[in-house]
């Protein structure tokens, strides 16, 4: 199976049959996200206790893209210490965007492990922002803030 085939696969299946889509009884913070492109709007709960992601997770609704990509976020996080899931952020983002990072800029761990079948989403400059918006909305949620995110 070569990257394109696992990378359909697992968009389908994040995308119909998402993990962690469901609200949090006590997060710590939820922000909503908003990408007036296409109509996606997620709300990501996120439970950080002693700087550590003990629960994250998404409702509302979007693409097949966003929405996978929200799910194969929360099953990356859980148990992850904020800075590594700030890293991860970094990771994702050159990852889907194209951007080439140096080797220097971001240590080795955290890998992006399953979330590297998403690069194949770069070839598609619309459809990034799907991919991104529960992720910069997980972040500002990390960050406290408490206004919606929008991709634009």
């Amino acid at each position: 199976m070569d990257l394109r085939d696992l990378y359909q696969e697992l968009i389908l299946d994040h995308g119909r049959h998402p993990r962690n889509f469901h609200t949090l009884e006590h997060p710590t913070c939820s922000v909503e996200g908003y990408n007036p492109l296409c109509g996606d709007h997620f709300t990501v709960h996120v439970e950080v206790h002693d700087g550590v992601i003990q629960e994250v997770a998404f409702e509302g609704g979007g693409c097949a893209i966003s929405t996978a990509s929200a799910s194969l976020m929360t099953q990356a996080m859980k148990g992850m210490s904020v800075q590594d899931a700030r890293i991860l952020f970094e990771k994702f983002h050159h990852l889907v965007t194209g951007e080439r990072l140096r080797d220097e800029e971001l240590p080795e761990e955290p890998h992006l492990g399953k979330l590297e079948v998403l690069a194949g989403v770069r070839e598609f400059p619309t459809r990034v922002k799907c991919a991104t918006l529960a992720w910069h909305t997980l972040n500002a949620a990390l960050d406290k803030r408490s206004e919606p995110v929008t991709t634009e």
